[in-house]
């Protein structure tokens, strides 16, 4: 699983898909839904790929995939299932994290790029480039969730967030530049570390940002190797 530049997704938002498609397609570029893929078989996936995101009726997937109909609804079922449950976790996170008493597997709809969604990260950006703990973990919510794909590791709620956050981003002697950008759809920033060697910041990490209202309720971190494809720097001077 890696992220993906948000330019280059403009293109999926205006294409409509068939009328059986389930997901909308804000949220079948999420990384939540991206991060769900992963735990399926891949006939599972392509099923679900093509019949619930693409909307393409159930004889035409059993014809792309050599198969039957009743193997496509077998695999679409279980798809569903797992799908369904990890977003339904997803989805509880963002309530419980922002009050809301909805129910259901299906988060709603997303809106980026909003004014708040512009606040929260210009605060996560303060909070990494002083290197102010505190100011990072006011942005968290309380059962936040920090991934690093591919390392099957997560840590879960703030206290953990915290313990990482000060045995590894910031430990002494660490500073960083942020420089913003998007990814499936969601805020993302480049991480730049200062070179105790040299006058310039070295590409580190990209982090993906998952909100709720003024709060952050996920971080996905990627390591450097995918900054070139969103039109990131290898190093940034220091800031004069």
């Amino acid at each position: 699983m890696e992220p993906y530049p948000d330019v280059l997704l403009d293109h999926l938002v205006d294409q409509r898909p068939g009328p059986e498609a389930r997901y909308e397609t804000t949220e079948a570029i999420s990384l939540a839904f991206i991060t769900a893929l992963q735990l399926l078989p891949p006939r599972q996936r392509a099923s679900l790929v093509l019949r619930d995101v693409l909307g393409y009726h159930a004889a035409e997937v059993a014809q792309m995939l050599d198969t039957t109909q009743e193997a496509v609804s077998s695999a679409l079922k279980r798809a569903r299932a797992t799908v369904d449950s990890h977003l339904a976790e997803s989805s509880s996170t963002d309530s419980s994290s922002t009050g809301s008493s909805g129910t259901g597997s299906r988060r709603p709809a997303r809106q980026p790029d909003t004014a708040a969604e512009h606040r929260l990260v210009a605060r996560l950006t303060d909070a990494l480039e002083r290197a102010d703990l505190d100011a990072l973990i006011k942005l968290l919510v309380t059962d936040v969730r920090l991934s690093m794909p591919p390392a099957m590791l997560e840590y879960r709620g703030v206290e953990s967030a915290q313990r990482f956050f000060t045995a590894s981003t910031f430990r002494p002697g660490r500073t960083y530049r942020v420089v913003p950008t998007r990814a499936n759809g969601q805020p993302a920033l480049g991480l730049y570390l200062a070179d105790p060697h040299a006058c310039v910041y070295r590409a580190y990490a990209l982090l993906v940002i998952t909100t709720a209202g003024d709060h952050i309720t996920a971080i996905t971190g990627f390591n450097a190797n995918v900054m070139t494809r969103f039109g990131l720097p290898r190093t940034l001077p220091e800031p004069d």
